[in-house]
């Protein structure tokens, strides 16, 4: 760790930073191509998981020539770099390997969903972690395009004109055929299942620990003290047969959409509101009001909003393009947690966080 990037919060400036890109995944893939293309960050090394892609060189790996740096499996190998920077980007985490980062003096952006908001925390991964932060003088931020992107950086800047704030809503509208193979939608994400009473604890659980933190966060930013968060879910049901990929189908009668609220309440209403409208098709019942892929955010207050924001196709499958939204930000964030101070540190901690484009 770089010990002139502590000295001032926020400091930028135009100094170069050394990064490490770990795991190689949907978004590990985008965020290693645009280290190996960025004008001020220096890809340094690269972490996976892999037996079958130890070895092999970065470039490779997502898309680009070779850049003459090859993918390790060892952490150690991984600290003798010395980079300024780790982009975490694996499915789940190893807290051990988090802590071991840290302590050594390597800072974290990633876009784990544990790490937003550290009073919203698991309390022994919080200790855990400010812990490591203070060992070894370095930071971690978490972001990504939702949460992240969506639930705090848009909100912060439509808020900036309001003195009066009743009620945000951000939907995210997602066709998952686009980006999910039939096995994720099958047997992963439940749908085609009969109709339960209860809605899936396991995910219903995941999307209330990444929102609420997020939504926590947004709300102590503004200043305004939530009485609890809520989190709920509801499904809808196909109203025909839906072919949804070559041979697989959704039958009538069967789970086609599901919709996961996480809601910041205040005086029993809610007061910030994420709701994921998750779809493989529109013929549902009941009948539910659906966008096309991207969010719709709503500002109820003195200063009311209504935004549509779409995510047009582009030349890219959906899996890659829509990787990009959450790699990009946190790649982009690098140079501010590199001069932040040592800790968990959030949005509100950095300065506004602004692309270098190439």
């Amino acid at each position: 760790m770089n010990v002139e990037a502590k000295t001032a919060e926020g400091a930028v400036g135009d100094r170069r930073h050394r990064v490490v890109q770990w795991a190689t995944g949907k978004v590990g893939r985008k965020s290693l191509k645009a280290l190996i293309q960025h004008p001020a960050l220096d890809l340094v090394g690269l972490y996976v998981h892999s037996q079958a892609k130890a070895g092999s060189d970065a470039g490779s790996l997502c898309g680009l020539a070779p850049v003459g740096i090859s993918a390790t499996r060892s952490v150690d190998d991984i600290i003798s770099l010395r980079p300024d920077c780790v982009l975490y980007m694996q499915e789940g985490f190893n807290l051990d390997d988090i802590c071991r980062l840290l302590e050594a003096g390597i800072n974290i952006v990633t876009t784990r969903g544990e790490f937003f908001y550290p009073p919203r925390m698991d309390p022994q991964i919080r200790q855990r972690i400010e812990a490591a932060c203070r060992k070894g003088s370095a930071s971690i931020h978490a972001t990504g395009s939702s949460p992240g992107f969506i639930t705090e950086a848009m909100p912060l800047v439509l808020t900036s004109v309001a003195r009066r704030l009743d009620c945000l809503t951000i939907d995210e509208f997602a066709y998952i055929p686009e980006s999910c193979s039939p096995e994720m939608i099958f047997d992963v994400m439940g749908y085609g299942r009969q109709p339960g009473n209860e809605f899936d604890p396991n995910l219903l659980s995941h999307m209330a620990q990444c929102f609420e933190q997020s939504l926590s966060m947004l709300a102590d930013s503004l200043s305004l003290e939530l009485d609890s968060v809520q989190a709920s879910g509801e499904t809808a049901t196909a109203s025909r047969r839906i072919e949804i990929a070559d041979g697989a189908f959704i039958e009538q009668g069967t789970v086609a959409a599901q919709r996961i609220t996480v809601a910041g309440m205040r005086n029993s209403k809610p007061l910030l509101r994420f709701r994921a409208n998750w779809y493989c098709a529109t013929d549902i019942e009941p009948g539910w009001t659906l966008g096309k892929t991207g969010w719709r955010v709503t500002v109820e207050g003195d200063t009311p909003f209504d935004i549509n924001i779409e995510l047009p196709r582009t030349s890219e499958s959906a899996a890659e393009q829509m990787g990009g939204y959450t790699a990009h930000r946190a790649v982009n964030a690098v140079p501010y947690v590199c001069a932040a101070k040592p800790g968990i540190r959030t949005i509100a901690d950095l300065p506004q966080v602004i692309a270098r484009l190439a």
